[in-house]
């Protein structure tokens, strides 16, 4: 998908123009230069072509720590984009700040496109001149009002060219999982194995090492997305942007997949780089398979080494306790077609629906047998329990005054929730309301 970021020094409209090509006030506008810090990311379409645009702080030449962090984003956004839109305001002349932009443009954004886009030309004051736009070294530039929708046709037909139309119905059903995990753990390799495996590759978007990658194929004559990542280091060694933004490619991936694939290197012992991922996994609160690659590098094995092997994750990784694990290796093609009947496994507990009867049955038949904690006042009592619509099985209880649950009890509903209705491979989430108001209490876990 085209990326698209927009630049420009404070005060020129980005985010109104931002907001003007979504269609919708995603990004706060306000005359203060400075209202937008950090980048902000909105999908949008024009003629049935979809890309990603990116809203950024302005830049400027000011010296402080304030300034530094949004020229910083800036610099993340470039390495982002295929494409960037150089914004001026028709209300200024050319200074210092806007020569600054197009100087680091021109060392930061090579052989990459940047479009020159003058805004706010319905201001009576326009101080341009061709000579000095030509200067820039862009060419020629684009005239609009961001506010008032002034030749943005013009610059969207620009934007789009050469973009192939989306078809809605090729998307709709396409189920997308993301590969997750500390670098040289084998994740391209895997993804290789899959797509070479299948050979039903439908279409490959692919940018640098560091970008995240989506493929699409059929397996089993079912359409998915598989979106590659780059590797995240341990936090100490995220010096270089590029780095961090690897690190920012693989959480928007995350928030793109409907679930996550995160590998392990078996060959070696858990790193801190591990912990990192796997917290990430478990903040997305999506459904999550640990894959153990290269377990054909590990020796001495006998029939107990899954086993024992399996014990350590879950020591390692409590938090992804309901997480089930696979063994594969990439390289060899051995065990993948496990990952996808665990896929299938997930998937059907992720979409279950559970009767309200049922639920309830369960959940105050808990609630009597294992008394909770008592509180000034009383103990917890379960009157009537849910289930919501959500990507993930999610339920709300009422009861009476939910502040005062212990978590190890909310712990033991959910367990007794998930033994009843085979929710053992997926998390869920419990939100826990006073049956006299409306307030939600949600417990982490």
């Amino acid at each position: 998908m085209r990326t698209i970021a927009i630049v420009g020094k404070p005060n020129v409209g980005k985010s109104s123009l931002f907001n003007r090509i979504l269609g919708k006030r995603q990004s706060i506008v306000d005359d203060q230069p400075g209202v937008t810090r950090d980048r902000i990311y909105g999908y949008g379409s024009w003629l049935t072509r979809q890309f990603l645009l990116i809203d950024t702080g302005g830049v400027s030449s000011t010296k402080n720590t304030y300034q530094d962090n949004i020229n910083e984003q800036v610099l993340f956004a470039l390495h982002e984009a295929n494409t960037i839109i150089f914004l001026l305001s028709a209300k200024d002349g050319i200074d210092n700040d806007d020569k600054m932009i197009a100087k680091l443009l021109k060392e930061q954004a090579k052989n990459k496109q940047v479009i020159l886009v003058i805004n706010k030309v319905e201001s009576e004051k326009f101080v341009y001149n061709e000579s000095e736009l030509y200067a820039l070294g862009f060419g020629k530039a684009f005239s609009i009002s961001a506010e008032h929708g002034i030749g943005m046709g013009d610059l969207l037909d620009h934007l789009i060219a050469g973009l192939a139309p989306v078809d809605p119905n090729d998307q709709k059903d396409r189920f997308k999982f993301c590969i997750i995990g500390r670098p040289n753990v084998g994740k391209s390799s895997l993804t290789n194995t899959i797509l070479n495996d299948n050979r039903m590759i439908v279409n490959a978007n692919a940018g640098s090492t560091r970008d995240s990658i989506d493929n699409d194929f059929k397996y089993n004559n079912e359409l998915f997305t598989i979106i590659d990542t780059a590797g995240i280091r341990r936090k100490g060694k995220v010096v270089e942007a590029v780095e961090k933004y690897a690190v920012l490619r693989t959480q928007k991936a995350i928030e793109r997949a409907q679930l996550i694939l995160f590998v392990i290197d078996a060959s070696e012992p858990f790193k801190e780089q591990d912990e990192v991922v796997g917290g990430l996994a478990h903040k997305a609160n999506i459904p999550t398979i640990i894959v153990v690659n290269k377990w054909d590098a590990v020796a001495n094995k006998t029939t107990h080494s899954m086993s024992a092997f399996s014990k350590q994750i879950r020591s390692q990784f409590k938090y992804l306790a309901w997480a089930p694990i696979v063994f594969v290796s990439a390289l060899d093609n051995k065990r993948i077609h496990t990952i996808f009947e665990t896929i299938e496994k997930v998937r059907l507990q992720a979409t279950k629906k559970v009767s309200t009867s049922m639920l309830n049955e369960v959940v105050i038949k808990a609630n009597t047998f294992v008394d909770p904690p008592p509180f000034k006042g009383g103990r917890i009592s379960i009157s009537y329990c849910t289930q919501v619509p959500s990507q993930i099985p999610t339920f709300v209880l009422k009861c009476n005054n939910p502040k005062y649950l212990h978590f190890s009890y909310a712990r033991y509903i959910e367990n007794e929730i998930r033994k009843a209705f085979g929710f053992d491979s997926v998390p869920i989430t419990l939100y826990w309301q006073d049956k006299n108001k409306k307030e939600r209490i949600s417990y982490e876990k």
